[in-house]
């Protein structure tokens, strides 16, 4: 695919502060350098190897350009009767957000079923298909399905199938002994958006399992609609106007140090603190961890102090969180403007996990 073309990117000046951290690398285990292209080895029994992880010195991309986004949740159908057709299973994992559908597969779609798609999923915040076929099609017809949604987006630092830029891997070798995140922190869970720095970030976004362990290994989710509505009036009065830093330079910076090859400069990006979702019109809080550094004319103190509060109203808030279970087959589909995961390192030793990620870009955040 040939990347977009550019000659800058819109991105507002932010000096990255030494002590920082990005989100740290999907991909753990052994590799080898051969000829500029840097490939997982040590392992031969992959399910599927025409997914593995590799990075490539030769391509580099030049920074993203602004395009118009028309959510496709917006054309579809409120019955939704070519997505949950006759036979469609439904079980909400809680009762207002998150769900588990059983009895479709999402390659027969067509494109009105794509349609309905994105507005169920805006509607759920996320939604976990069992029993997919999606791992199985070629990675190209994986690619062409996720353009559906919105540009897709190429990660600037993390490993891809060859020649298929387009899809993001999280991939943890059977050899690993310790996840890596943990001889850094005392958990694994790290809440957060996809790649917020980026002007336009994900919408509508498609992970599903190629390999995993028996058990663990889960992904969580936090409803940040909901986590907004907990708010009072007044707080959310403080909260409008309000914007935040979202920085990409933390997570180059991690992929330096671990040699990997980088496919883009780095960039930061303003968003709201409060954000409208272009089809639900709901609005939702849109910080994170991972990626959000500071609050846009606040000092340092009060800035970590309001970010702090933030974080930690999302990642007590178990009454508005839901937790998917993967098993083979499974395709979780989420709006990226609405909720917050987190992966979840809990597995024993010597069992691989191994997921793709095709992430469309949306529109530039706003709070309306």
């Amino acid at each position: 695919m040939a990347p977009p073309t550019s000659t800058a990117t819109n991105t507002t000046q932010y000096v990255p502060r030494s002590s920082d951290r990005g989100l740290y690398s999907r991909s753990e285990g052994d590799f080898k350098d051969k000829d500029g292209v840097l490939e997982v080895t040590g392992e031969s029994d992959h399910k599927y190897p025409n997914y593995l992880p590799v990075w490539d010195s030769n391509l580099n991309y030049p920074p993203l350009t602004e395009f118009e986004h028309k959510d496709p949740g917006l054309r579809a159908d409120p019955k939704l009767s070519n997505l949950l057709k006759d036979g469609a299973e439904v079980k909400d994992l809680t009762p207002k957000f998150g769900s588990e559908v059983r009895g479709i597969q999402l390659s027969s779609l067509d494109d009105k079923g794509k349609d309905e798609l994105a507005l169920y999923v805006a509607q759920r915040g996320v939604v976990a298909f069992r029993d997919q076929d999606f791992a199985d099609l070629e990675i190209k017809d994986a690619v062409e399905y996720g353009k559906h949604f919105g540009r897709l987006h190429i990660h600037p630092t993390t490993g891809a199938p060859k020649g298929h830029p387009e899809v993001h891997l999280v991939h943890r070798s059977a050899t690993v002994e310790k996840p890596e995140v943990l001889n850094r922190r005392t958990t694994s869970v790290v809440w957060h958006s996809d790649v917020t720095y980026e002007k336009q970030p994900p919408g509508t976004t498609f992970l599903y399992l190629l390999e995993g362990p028996k058990s663990g290994g889960d992904t969580a989710f936090v409803d940040t609609v909901e986590s907004y509505e907990r708010l009072s009036d007044e707080f959310k009065k403080r909260l409008s106007g309000l914007k935040a830093v979202h920085s990409g330079f933390e997570q180059y910076q991690n992929g330096k140090e671990l040699g990997r090859y980088l496919r883009r400069d780095p960039v930061a990006n303003e968003h709201p603190v409060v954000r409208t979702h272009p089809v639900t019109k709901k609005k939702a809080l849109f910080v994170n961890e991972a990626f959000t550094r500071e609050i846009v004319g606040f000092k340092r103190e009060e800035s970590e102090a309001l970010l702090k509060f933030l974080y930690d109203h999302n990642a007590k808030g178990t009454d508005f969180q839901t937790r998917v279970k993967w098993e083979p087959g499974t395709v979780v589909v989420w709006d990226n403007r609405r909720a917050l995961h987190a992966a979840l390192y809990d597995w024993e030793d010597q069992q691989r996990r191994h997921l793709a990620r095709l992430t469309p870009q949306a529109e530039i955040p706003y709070e309306g």
